[in-house]
């Protein structure tokens, strides 16, 4: 029978540059769990070599086979054994399996694994807005199967694969297909149906060598996000009275639609998908996370309310795919074909093998319902090489899994009409106005204007948000100000705007949680992206957080925000509730101050009291309170100081350019410098890079320099591009031209 030994235990990591000493270790594990999100500015980005001695399990029988498994190891690894290469892998985020049955001897077994996370001109990703920890950091188990097995060859694949349709009856078909190794006549292969109480719904038996069958299952209990109903297939191999090996999936029984005009429909019925991405980090942990931790996230974004996630920007762990499974989420799956594109054509076979991957590894999952192609490739430019693999990932996808829809997240300025349309079935876009670019309020005009010109284009929203953090507050938010309430202020109008438009079929807030990048330094929080509607750590749901429950869970709640806002200075000041119940009453220090009846939103204007003041809002049967202090002045530390900085700097950039007429159409000399550059050829003149830089510093916040942070995922960029994608002021890239075409090359 088949034995999963697990091997995460007595690692030795050393690293053959010696950029840090020899340590023991227990897996997972990176070596980036700290510098990759500390605020340092850059992260080890290496080769280390993991290594342990095994004991070869014994089979029963003759002519049984050892295989070492790998979970994960980020981004490309190599497995020896006793000295001898057993495999390569290039692809940070799958499972991989070698067969070592004969570099094994008697006795203990050296196992070593080089994982490196460096960039390679073959292999995804390249560069991207988040830290690509290095490790062993989802595990490595020793598999023993008999000489007869189910497959463990197959681009890491479980060795089934089942397909489950309703019918019209209420039954459902389930096509089941197994692959077994070193089959003979005399075995034979016997599937059992269960359902979610553990009762046999079906049965059948076929011959090793033609194993494909279709059971019926009548009265049959559909999954949805709702009612996750799962079934049980187990396939057993077997001889003699005696079962060689055993193998099994959880699958569900649901059908689902996505159509322009309706949006998204599960088993018939329209649900809107409303949900967050999710990024596998945590603090000081990096991505070396336990199915605990794994399935915790899960129960968080349940809690939310949300029904759908998005997974970026690579394939994540079983355990959370289980745990979608089990709660019920629609998810979109998809590769780090990210930000840079790599035109060697290695690179596209790295992304078709990323693929299959991805596909064979998880087409048991009911809660998979999207393979996504890239994300935000755009970032580079377009070139038909591009759209042609786009092409080709789409032909790939179909082929391997036609019951599946797939989709792609647009950067912001992808042209609504060009070649990167209608290759996918659903399209999404990251669109993130009101903090990087223009206004919250154009999110709405924009989505029905593509939706009234581009009729048969099922449109959703991949990615938006802005950067919380829970230190600065004000009674005025603005945009990059990076206060608590503008985050909130923001997704009030977002997920309203989402509300009103159910044939939006998929929405997907960057991002659930705050995640690491090493390269980032913003909103006086080094090594982080905190667009997350919780922290880094877990441990604190922000007031966005509770915006998007009001709206989507279904359990009564009720939230006042602001509470970090704890000390109010001013005659009145507003206080902010956000409930799924149509009513909330409102007392200050015991007394009713106010009764409204709103939708989501409850505003008041209250007056305090001297000192401290105790707030509670009522809504039906739930109830929430909290303490603020009325002072004669806020804190200062409320405020960040850059953000005062950053409005003095674009207002020296203007004064610095002297007078020239900022409304003068452009222009471009022929052998100047000018906008339509890109920062790699501004890089190669000292001058014209040193203005590109600082305008785009003052622009967006980010640090942009050469070899250093995200330079490698920008420099393709030209600041003409950037200036569509971000929110300058007027006249601001005008000025930077006019300043840049007095620079010859």
């Amino acid at each position: 029978m088949r034995e999963i030994i697990s091997l995460n235990e007595n690692w030795t990591l050393s690293f053959p540059k010696g950029e840090r000493p020899t340590e023991q270790v227990t897996l997972p594990h990176t070596w980036n769990a700290v510098d990759g999100m500390d605020g340092n500015g850059s992260y080890l980005r290496t080769t280390g070599v993991y290594t342990r001695t095994f004991t070869q399990p014994k089979q029963p029988l003759a002519g049984g086979r050892t295989y070492v498994e790998v979970l994960a190891a980020a981004l490309a690894a190599t497995v020896k054994v006793n000295g001898q290469v057993a495999t390569t892998h290039e692809g940070g985020f799958s499972i991989f399996r070698a067969d070592v049955t004969d570099l094994c001897h008697e006795g203990d077994n050296e196992l070593t694994i080089e994982v490196s996370n460096e960039d390679t001109p073959s292999m995804y990703p390249a560069s991207a807005d988040f830290t690509f920890y290095g490790g062993l950091y989802r595990g490595v188990n020793l598999i023993s199967v008999p000489g007869t097995h189910f497959d463990l060859d197959y681009f890491g694949g479980p060795g089934i694969k089942v397909t489950p349709k309703p019918t019209e009856d209420g039954g459902a078909t389930f096509e089941i297909e197994s692959w077994v190794t070193n089959g003979e006549e005399a075995y034979t292969v016997m599937y059992s149906i269960e359902d979610c109480y553990g009762n046999e719904v079906a049965s059948g038996v076929r011959p090793c060598d033609s194993t494909k069958v279709t059971l019926y299952v009548p009265d049959a209990q559909l999954w949805s996000m709702d009612e996750p109903n799962l079934y049980t297939v187990t396939a057993r191999l077997q001889k003699n009275n005696e079962t060689f090996d055993e193998i099994y999936a959880n699958v569900g029984v649901r059908s689902y639609t996505v159509t322009p005009n309706d949006g998204f429909s599960i088993n018939g019925v329209p649900t809107p998908l409303r949900g967050v991405a999710r990024h596998q980090d945590r603090l000081y942990k990096g991505n070396a996370l336990t199915a605990e931790d794994h399935y915790e996230d899960a129960m968080l974004i349940k809690e939310l309310g949300a029904n759908t996630i998005r997974l970026a920007h690579y394939q994540h762990s079983q355990d959370f795919y289980d745990a979608c499974d089990e709660l019920g989420f629609a998810v979109w799956a998809e590769i780090p074909f990210i930000s840079v594109f790599k035109k060697d054509p290695s690179a596209h076979q790295n992304c078709r093998h990323q693929m299959t991957e991805l596909i064979i590894q998880n087409y048991n999952h009911p809660s998979i319902m999207f393979w996504g192609l890239s994300n935000e490739i755009l970032i580079g430019g377009i070139c038909q090489e591009l759209v042609d693999n786009h092409h080709d990932l789409q032909k790939l996808v179909r082929e391997l899994d036609p019951t599946r829809l797939t989709t792609i997240a647009h950067v912001s300025n992808t042209p609504v009409d060009g070649p990167m349309h209608h290759i996918t079935d659903v399209e999404s876009y990251n669109h993130y106005f009101g903090w990087y670019g223009g206004k919250m309020e154009q999110n709405g005009p924009w989505l029905d204007k593509f939706h009234a010109e581009h009729p048969d284009i099922c449109i959703g929203i991949s990615e938006y948000g802005t950067e919380g953090i829970i230190n600065w507050h004000s009674n005025d938010p603005q945009c990059k100000d990076y206060t608590e309430e503008y985050q909130a202020l923001y997704h009030e109008h977002l997920a309203q705007v989402f509300e009103d438009r159910p044939w939006v079929w998929a929405t997907h807030c960057w991002n659930m949680f705050d995640f690491g990048c090493a390269a980032r330094h913003e909103g006086g929080v080094a090594g982080r992206n905190n667009k997350g509607l919780m922290t880094i750590d877990r441990k604190t749901k922000k007031d966005s957080y509770f915006v998007y429950q009001a709206y989507w869970s279904k359990l009564p709640m009720v939230h006042i925000a602001g509470r970090r806002h704890a000390q109010r200075a001013g005659e009145t000041t507003e206080i902010k509730v956000y409930s799924n119940q149509d009513n909330v009453v409102l007392y200050v220090n015991g007394k009713e101050v106010g009764q409204q009846t709103a939708h989501r939103v409850f505003k008041f204007n209250v007056a305090l009291e001297e000192g401290f003041n105790t707030i509670l809002a009522v809504a039906g049967d739930v109830k929430d309170s909290i303490t603020l202090e009325k002072v004669e002045k806020e804190p200062d530390y409320y405020t960040l100081p850059e953000f005062n900085e950053r409005q003095e700097g674009v207002a020296n950039w203007f004064k610095q350019v002297g007078s020239l007429d900022l409304k003068a159409p452009m222009e471009f000399p022929e052998g100047y410098y000018s906008i339509k550059d890109s920062m790699e050829d501004l890089s190669k003149n000292e001058e014209a890079l040193a203005l590109a830089t600082r305008a785009v510093k003052l622009a967006t916040n980010f640090d942009i320099k050469p070899g250093v942070g995200m330079w490698d995922m920008m420099k393709r960029m030209t600041p003409e591009a950037m200036a569509k994608m971000i929110n300058m002021p007027d006249g601001f890239i005008e000025s930077l031209n006019a300043q840049l075409i007095k620079i010859k090359k």
